[in-house]
Order: C-alpha cells, then sequence, then structure tokens
C-alpha cells in the first residue's frame, strides 16, 4: 500500500507522457529548499533542507510533517569562512543512515562563488543539538576547476563515494573512507558537465538500480521563486565513475542527460532532488515553487523501463 496519495495526472508534452504532481504531503513543507530524505531504525522519517543551522522536519508516514528545529541550534562557526557571514545558510544536506547512525553531508559558501567546502556531522538520533562536528571533507577555492558543494553519498557494498559539483566544469566524484567519511586522496573523477546555460548542472544524487548506476542532476537555475527554472536530469552507466550516457546515448560530459522532470502546472522549476529507497519502492523528494514558497515535493519512481519515471 502506498504511503502517497497523488493528485490527478496532466499532460506533459516535453516527455510525451503524463506526469504526476507531487504527492500530498501536509504539515510544515514551507520552506523547504534542496530536501535529503533518511529514515531512522525505529521508522521516522527525517527531512533535511538548506537553512541556517540546516532545518530538520520529521514524519511518521511521508506525509504529515514537522519542523523539530535544527541540526546547528548554536549556529556552526567552523563554516562562517566559507558563507561569509555569522550563522550563514547551509546548503543541500545529505542524509544516510547506517547500523541506526545518521551521517549528514553539507556544504557551505555564498551564490556564485567557489570559497565553498562541504563538511560531514554524526548523530544517534538525527534530532536537533544530537550531531557531533566531524570537520571538513573538501573544499575549493577561486580559480578551481570545480565547485565544492552539493555532496551526495553513494555507498555501493564496502566502497563510499561522494559526488559533489555546481556549475564550472560540473559533477565530480570522489572515493570515500568507509572509517572516516573523507576522500581517501585529492583525485576527482569528472561524471557530467555543461557548456550551455552557463554551465548549470548540481545537485547530484547517484542511485543503482538492477544492474545500472542512475546520475541524476538539476538543471538551470534555482532560487527565484516563480521565475525558476530547475528541472531534473538523469542519465546511466555501468560503473559508478561512468561514462554515463542518457537515453539518446549522449554522454553527460558531453551535455547529456534524460529529463525526468521538470515545470508543469502549477509546480516550477522542480530539483534540489534525493532519492531513497522505502519500503513502496524508490522515492524521489525535491523542492519546487509556487507562488505560496518554497515547497517538499515526494513522488515514487519506477525503474521498470531501465530509465526512472515519476508515478
Amino acid at each position: 500500500m502506498r504511503l502517497l496519495s497523488l493528485v490527478a495526472l496532466s499532460a506533459f508534452a516535453t516527455l510525451g507522457r503524463a506526469v504526476v504532481g507531487p504527492g500530498v504531503v501536509t504539515g510544515n513543507v514551507n520552506p523547504v529548499a534542496d530536501p535529503t530524505i533518511c529514515r531512522s531504525a525505529s521508522g521516522e522519517y527525517f527531512v533535511f533542507s538548506t537553512a541556517p543551522g540546516i532545518q530538520i522536519r520529521t514524519s511518521p508516514d511521508r506525509t504529515a510533517w514537522t519542523l523539530v528545529g535544527v541540526v546547528w541550534p548554536d549556529g556552526a562557526p567552523w563554516t562562517d569562512q566559507y558563507t561569509g557571514t555569522s550563522n550563514g545558510n547551509l546548503w543541500a544536506p545529505d542524509c544516510t543512515v547506517i547500523d541506526g547512525q545518521f551521517f549528514l553531508y553539507y556544504a557551505a559558501s555564498s551564490f556564485g562563488s567557489q570559497n565553498s567546502a562541504i563538511f560531514f556531522a554524526k548523530s544517534s538520533t538525527g534530532m536537533p543539538g544530537s550531531w557531533t562536528n566531524e570537520g571538513l571533507v573538501t573544499s575549493t577555492a577561486t580559480g578551481a576547476t570545480y565547485n565544492a558543494i552539493d555532496p551526495n553519498l553513494f555507498i555501493d557494498g564496502s566502497n563510499w563515494y561522494l559526488s559533489l559539483g555546481s556549475f564550472w566544469s560540473g559533477i565530480k566524484l570522489e572515493t570515500l573512507s568507509s572509517s572516516t567519511g573523507k576522500p581517501t586522496s585529492s583525485a576527482v573523477t569528472s561524471l557530467a558537465t555543461r557548456t550551455a546555460d552557463s554551465g548549470a548542472i548540481e545537485a547530484s544524487v547517484i542511485y543503482k538500480s538492477g544492474s545500472f548506476y542512475y546520475l541524476f542532476s538539476s538543471w538551470d537555475l534555482c532560487c527565484r521563486g516563480t521565475s525558476s527554472t530547475y528541472n531534473i536530469r538523469v542519465g546511466r552507466a555501468t560503473n559508478v565513475a561512468g561514462p554515463y550516457v542518457d537515453q539518446s546515448g549522449v554522454n553527460l560530459l558531453n551535455g547529456g542527460g534524460t529529463l525526468v522532470l521538470a515545470a508543469h502546472d502549477n509546480v516550477i522549476g522542480p530539483g534540489g532532488q534525493d532519492l531513497y529507497t522505502d519500503t513502496d519502492g524508490t522515492i524521489m523528494v525535491y523542492h519546487y515553487y509556487t507562488s505560496a514558497g518554497t515547497i517538499l515535493g515526494i513522488n515514487l519512481l519506477d525503474f521498470s523501463s531501465g530509465w526512472p519515471v515519476v508515478v
């Protein structure tokens, strides 16, 4: 039985099929930007999202959400040199629960800057004030070839990886130590890039289904309210390090990317996505814009065709 009630289908000519609106969510779901979802050992759902201190919401059923506080209620002064202000926004958290423990990667930066860093935290409960700062994971400075924001932890057996990147030369992959949660070297592998639209690609997520690794990303521009042009794209590979190609066979390093979800009906600029394997299938969380604000979106994805389809 699905935990989500879905709104009616609407025509979506770009994909040549019907697209489902966001699943019904209630409670405190605005504003939610760059959400990540995970589930505690007791079955409680958690959504973490961009905000000073990183906002935390919980739900017993993935539908009704309550804002319970922030990861860093006393601020995160170790990030100030990257945000350029005291207790600035911390971006695009990425949550994974491993053996009952919460692992959270997140970014600190400011718009248009490569003075950026990714940090790592742990908690046994996921609740406000329970987190331990595990320190800096990686960083970039002005003049780097890429930008160290938008982290995504991907675990493949005993191997840990971090995808990251925004604009500049696109999405990168680093190998992490499973014991420290930090890079094993300074080497990065390029996974996807764009030259169109000023290279607007970010918010990567790697997800494995069957024999394929899928690389999701957000294209174009977020954070402009109803003028936002975000949309979610995907490519797939048989190796976590690529090469990733889209449904037409175009390499993501050459600007490829199959459209998964774009603006439709009252949903504007969907993006900042995360994927999670739940009891009823693969779910995708993301944010989108309406005149009311920045809203949490949740949908199931169907991989039965070999490519993810919103259902």
